[in-house]
């Protein structure tokens, strides 16, 4: 991709976007600067040779391309100015793919409303039990434009294999992507608000596999089965014995039915062997394994990548046993889908839930996870629309509600006082769980919301949870 004489407008200057102008300066482009508020990278980029717009609702005169962050909506004023000018909008992957360097390295990408990072770690796992050079990047880890630019002392590309983790936010701007082989593990809607529909949600999940060779899908999720059921090369993986072309389980053991030469499969790994819980995982160790499968890596490989994989923070992980409870952090699980699944690896929970639900329906998760629950405490600003369904569902649960220190709208819990810190109310919640729990049971935080009413961030609550167990213990 020449960029020497070309002005580039970079919208959004967040992790990507940063990354995007440094390299656009280093190729030679004028580079654009525009953002909401003036962030510290500005200062950086500026003094390389940017220039700073600042809150710019319109393209200036002379520009070639806008790369967009994946935080812009499509109706931003500047997205819509450049559209109505005919100025090309692409996002941070898509630049990466036109910038890759020669011999480029195959991507392996994936995508699905949930567990998209699960299985991009994995698949990294994977392919560095194999020997390769490979490294997880996109929507987890380091900007994708980094990582293609980047060369080894001989000035070769520093990586022979990359696994692409793709949010609808970046497929949405991603128009020439070819990964080697892609996933879309799953579609449940989310992020509406974004996209503007349901429909709009799952066609952006979908430009994953348009020039994939290989397409891979959850058989178990309708939405992505049947958007792979038409592709040259469908896979599917399921949590039942394969059939021809799939992956699944067979006597506890993953096995391989798509790239293996004997027809009746090959066994890639004991599912004892996998060391995070949950049916959820095996469907995502299983779409990891298909994906190296189809770019070449041999069973005994993908066996060793799976059995050494420990999961990532906040993703279903135990954080101590306390007088005979379980505690576990998934403060990952921000929408019903993830939620639903987190649920359904533990037989008896005490539930922590809420946060912000971005007017998801919260009806269908309740419904199904009832029986497995022995009590839920609530927390964050749409706490009510889940005191509503469990009342509908589980009315027999015990059920405690926690607001956070600055909400005087709901009568308090014993103890709480105005102004608490989001730690403070998290340690009300983790005693309040410890109450209901009995030896046995598995209190698990798994809000089916995001955090931002009262956290910085996911990592923000699963951390604060974590201390709080930890005081208990």
């Amino acid at each position: 991709m020449a960029l020497s004489d070309r002005t580039v407008l970079v919208a959004g200057l967040g992790v990507s976007g940063a990354a995007a102008a440094r390299v656009l300066l280093a190729r030679g482009a004028r580079v654009l600067l525009a953002d909401a508020a003036e962030p510290p990278a500005v200062a950086a980029l500026t003094a390389a040779g940017a220039e700073w717009l600042g809150a710019s609702a319109e393209v200036a005169v002379g520009t070639d391309l806008v790369v967009t962050s994946p935080g812009w909506r499509p109706d931003a004023p500047l997205l819509v100015d450049a559209a109505r000018r005919g100025v090309e909008v692409i996002g941070e992957p898509e630049l990466a793919w036109r910038l890759r360097g020669e011999p480029a390295a195959p991507w392996l990408a994936v995508t699905g409303t949930n567990g998209k990072t699960t299985t991009v770690t994995m698949l990294e796992a994977i392919l560095r039990a194999d020997g390769r050079r490979a490294v997880a990047a996109g929507n987890v880890g380091r900007p994708l434009v980094e990582v293609v630019t980047e060369t080894d002392e001989d000035g070769a590309p520093a990586y022979d294999t990359i696994a692409v983790e793709l949010s609808s936010f970046q497929l949405h701007w991603s128009s020439s992507l070819a990964p080697a082989a892609a996933a879309v593990l799953n579609v449940a809607d989310d992020h509406v608000d974004w996209h503007g529909s349901a429909q709009a949600y799952r066609d952006a999940k979908a430009r994953i596999l348009r020039y994939a060779p290989v397409a891979v899908a959850d058989a178990g999720d309708p939405v992505a089965a049947a958007l792979v059921a038409g592709h040259p090369r469908p896979v599917t993986v399921t949590l039942g014995e394969p059939a021809p072309g799939q992956l699944g389980v067979r006597a506890e053991a993953l096995v391989d039915r798509a790239f293996a030469d004997d027809p009746a499969g090959e066994v890639l790994l004991e599912r004892g062997d996998l060391q995070v819980p949950g049916p959820h995982n095996t469907v995502n160790a299983l779409a990891a394994a298909a994906l190296a499968r189809a770019a070449g890596v041999p069973a005994e490989a993908v066996g060793r990548g799976l059995a050494g994989f420990r999961g990532g923070a906040h993703r279903n992980v135990r954080v101590a046993t306390v007088a005979g409870v379980d505690y576990v952090d998934d403060s990952k699980a921000t929408n019903p889908h993830a939620a639903g699944a987190s649920l359904a690896a533990y037989p008896r929970v005490v539930w922590i839930a809420g946060g912000l639900l971005k007017g998801a329906d919260v009806d269908p998760l309740v419904a199904a996870v009832a029986p497995r629950l022995a009590g839920v405490v609530l927390l964050g600003r749409d706490r009510d629309e889940l005191a509503r369904s469990l009342a509908r569902h589980a009315p027999a649960v015990p059920r405690v509600e926690v607001p956070s220190g600055d909400d005087d709208t709901v009568e308090s819990v014993e103890g709480e006082a105005p102004g608490r810190t989001a730690e403070e109310t998290m340690r009300l919640v983790v005693a309040e769980a410890a109450r209901l729990a009995r030896p046995g049971d598995t209190v698990l935080l798994a809000p089916a919301a995001a955090s931002m009413d009262v956290f910085t961030d996911y990592a923000h609550r699963g951390r604060a949870f974590a201390d709080a167990v930890r005081e208990l213990g």
